[in-house]
């Protein structure tokens, strides 16, 4: 009896110093596992000089002190490969009432943020801790909307690009270069509005001159009313854009076009500024190649970062949101992608410096007309794409 007392009260001890033992061992581990980085996921999509620019992004965030306690992950979604866009993803996700996915960051432009609204309701992005971000006290840059939901991280416009070679006195205001496209038959090219920004904001821009400024920035129905007059005159330039085997050709992406330019094909297009100036940076572009500001001026915008509210890691969207306005940041985008800085840029200096100097930032247009623009894509398609057919 005695001995079965001892063997008891020994299995007891045992079993309650395993215990210990075991609970000490999974604190260990659960202080392991929480001194790794938490992922934070950051969907973008665009050009290739935009998924260039924010690799190094996602790279050098990793290496600094915020690398520590997140994981910058990229995911990217390269524009006019015909995949679902990024807005119809969060869109689709916040009406299936998705909670805690991936989609922690996203690159958005201001002139998207209210068809975002339009489409997930007010509620699809979180509103940022301003504490958290202590550099915004650097930006220098406006938005046209989403105030205490956007953060500014770059600018940027379509220019009008030409070869300077071929073209001695370029246009400088709308109406002459819609004449120089009709004397010039053939020299001329943009993207279908669809598949890329430079040919959207050409087709924007067309349409909008003959609007009041207000409808810029309006998702108003009622400005599709008023839209006949910019599709007359993009009909009217249909026949002398560039042509292959003998038919009008619309070229697919930014891209496109720019491809044209390179290969002598055409000897002016709608480009975005950044685009332009890394592949003057990189040589793909001849030097003769030079860009001008038109007056009305082709629409831009602003790039911001924004926090869907399906997303699973706020305070770490709020670390890159952060990061991004660090003089570091700001320098790799300016070297990588020509962004225009949205903090004082006194201090950085780069290569693609010499050709951002040209560009007056206080003649930018932006434009923010929520679904308007999709309607009118599919109105382009149907209206101008058609006539190539």
């Amino acid at each position: 009896m005695k001995n079965w007392k001892k063997m008891l009260v020994l299995g007891t001890t045992l079993a309650v110093t395993t215990g210990i033992f075991a609970a000490c061992g999974e604190s260990s581990a659960s202080e392991a596992t929480s001194s790794e980085p938490t992922k934070v996921t950051l969907w973008a999509g665009g050009s290739d000089n935009v998924k260039l620019g924010m690799q190094k992004i996602v790279e050098a965030f990793n290496k600094s002190s915020d690398g520590k306690e997140y994981k910058l992950n990229l995911q990217f979604i390269t524009s006019g490969t015909g995949t679902q866009s990024l807005s119809d993803r969060i869109v689709a996700a916040k009406k299936a009432n998705q909670k805690k996915t991936d989609y922690d960051l996203i690159l958005v432009s201001d002139a998207e943020y209210s068809a975002y609204v339009q489409e997930g309701g007010a509620d699809i992005f979180e509103k940022y801790d301003q504490d958290k971000i202590p550099n915004l006290k650097n930006v220098q840059t406006k938005i046209s909307a989403g105030e205490g939901v956007l953060v500014p991280y770059r600018g940027t416009t379509v220019v009008l690009a030409y070869d300077s070679a071929k073209v001695k006195t370029p246009p400088t205001t709308a109406e002459a270069l819609y004449q120089w496209i009709k004397d010039h038959p053939g020299k001329f090219a943009y993207n279908t509005p669809g598949s890329g920004g430079a040919g959207g904001s050409f087709v924007q821009t067309a349409i909008y001159n003959f609007l009041p400024e207000e409808a810029m920035n309006s998702s108003d129905e009622k400005w599709k009313s008023q839209w006949e007059k910019g599709f007359d005159l993009l009909a009217d330039l249909n026949d002398s854009m560039y042509q292959s085997g003998g038919k009008v050709v619309y070229p697919n992406k930014n891209q496109g076009t720019l491809d044209l330019l390179v290969n002598g094909e055409v000897d002016m297009i709608p480009a975005w500024a950044d685009m332009l100036i890394t592949n003057l940076a990189n040589g793909t572009l001849p030097d003769t190649v030079k860009m001008t500001q038109l007056n009305p001026g082709f629409t831009g915008n602003v790039d911001t970062l924004a926090i869907p509210s399906i997303g699973s890691n706020k305070k770490g969207a709020e670390a890159v949101m952060n990061f991004m306005l660090t003089k570091e940041a700001q320098q790799i985008l300016l070297d990588s992608m020509a962004a225009i800085p949205v903090i004082d840029s006194s201090n950085l200096s780069s290569d693609n410096s010499k050709y951002l100097k040209d560009l007056k930032i206080d003649s930018f247009r932006t434009a923010s007309i929520g679904n308007l623009g999709t309607e009118l894509n599919e109105e382009w398609d149907q209206k101008i794409g058609t006539l190539t057919k």
